[in-house]
């Protein structure tokens, strides 16, 4: 067998196994695009502001929360930065703390104790009354609260999957790259003149 004969093998080979890969990358691609397009028209339908840099609070001092002030929100890491740092900063402040699970086992608690007192309209009942309605308000805030947060989080779950299927086609274009540059290599080899000498043969006696 002549070296142009193996060259030749190898650098078509090259350019098969090229092309797949770039079907590959072109596939991860189309998913990337897909989850980054997702997430910005989904989030970018909330309508949501960061609050300008002037508005920030003594606790909103998170330097994402800097970064995109006054911007909409539209982005998977905007969503984290949003929902980690601004929402989950303001639901611990509702209720010293505690989650919308918590706060609402503590009025239904309040709520049992106030339907057993035998006088509704005493001034113990009163005053057990609105500390009810005072809980179950800061349920429903820590709900929506605590929902928005998880919605968000989960849309910057999903722009995640997006940015792995982006570098994964990255590395498969690069992988394509350096293959073709290879193959190329073994075409010109192929069209030189050592490439006439035999391999892989027996040496004859």
């Amino acid at each position: 067998m002549k070296r142009r004969t193996l060259d030749l093998i190898f650098a078509v080979g090259g350019v098969v196994i090229a092309l797949l890969i770039v079907v590959l990358g072109l596939v991860l691609q189309n998913q990337a695009n897909f989850a980054n397009n997702y997430v910005h028209n989904q989030l970018g339908q909330q309508k949501i502001t960061f609050t300008p840099a002037a508005g920030l609070k003594a606790d909103e001092n998170d330097p994402c929360l800097k970064t995109y002030a006054g911007k909409p929100l539209v982005t998977g890491h905007e969503a984290e930065c949003y929902a980690n740092h601004y929402i989950g900063v303001h639901v611990t402040l509702v209720n010293n703390g505690e989650t919308y699970s918590q706060t609402s086992n503590d009025a239904r608690t309040l709520a049992a104790q106030l339907q057993a007192m035998p006088d509704q309209n005493s001034a113990a009942a009163k005053q057990l009354a609105a500390q009810v309605q005072a809980t179950e308000a800061k349920a429903t805030t820590l709900f929506q609260g605590e929902t928005l947060r998880g919605l968000l989080l989960t849309s910057y779950g999903f722009s995640i999957f997006g940015d792995r299927a982006q570098q994964a086609a990255d590395v498969c274009f690069a992988l394509a790259l350096v293959l073709l540059l290879a193959a190329l290599a073994g075409f010109v080899h192929a069209a030189t003149k050592s490439a006439e000498q035999p391999i892989l043969s027996h040496p004859t006696t």
